[in-house]
C-alpha cells in the first residue's frame, strides 16, 4: 500500500479522533470510580500468574512438565484454548461496542436529571 497525501491524513484523522473520544471516555470511566476495581483485579491477575510461573520452574515440577510434554496433551490443551481465546476475543469486542453507547446514555441521562433540578441562585 502505497502512502500518499489522502492516505495519510485519514490516518491522522483517525488517530485524532479515537484519542480524543478514548481520553473523554477514559475521564468518564475514571470518575466514575469503577477502575480501582478493574486495577486491584489486574493486579491480583499478574501476581496469581507470577505466583503459577514460580512454582512452574521447581525441579519436581519441571520433571512434571517434561512427561506430560512426551504425550499427546498438549494437542487437547491447545485445541481446548483455541474456542475459549475465541470467546475472550469477541466478549472483549462486544464489551468495547457497547460500552461508549452506555457512557454516551449515561451522560444524557445524567444532563436530563441536572436540568430537572431546580435552579437556586
Amino acid at each position: 500500500m502505497e502512502l500518499n497525501f489522502r492516505t495519510g491524513a485519514a490516518v491522522i484523522a483517525n488517530f485524532l479522533l479515537m484519542t480524543i473520544l478514548g481520553m473523554r471516555w477514559f475521564a468518564a470511566y475514571f470518575t466514575g470510580g469503577r477502575w480501582a476495581k478493574n486495577i486491584t483485579g489486574l493486579l491480583a491477575g499478574i501476581g496469581l500468574l507470577l505466583l503459577a510461573a514460580v512454582l512452574m520452574l521447581t525441579p519436581e515440577s519441571a520433571q512434571v512438565l517434561l512427561l506430560v510434554a512426551h504425550t499427546r496433551a498438549y494437542v487437547v490443551l491447545l485445541v481446548a484454548s483455541n474456542p475459549l481465546l475465541l470467546a475472550a476475543i469477541a466478549a472483549f469486542g462486544i464489551i468495547n461496542y457497547w460500552k461508549p453507547q452506555r457512557l454516551k446514555r449515561q451522560r444524557t441521562i445524567e444532563e436530563e436529571l441536572k436540568s430537572e433540578l431546580p435552579k437556586i441562585p
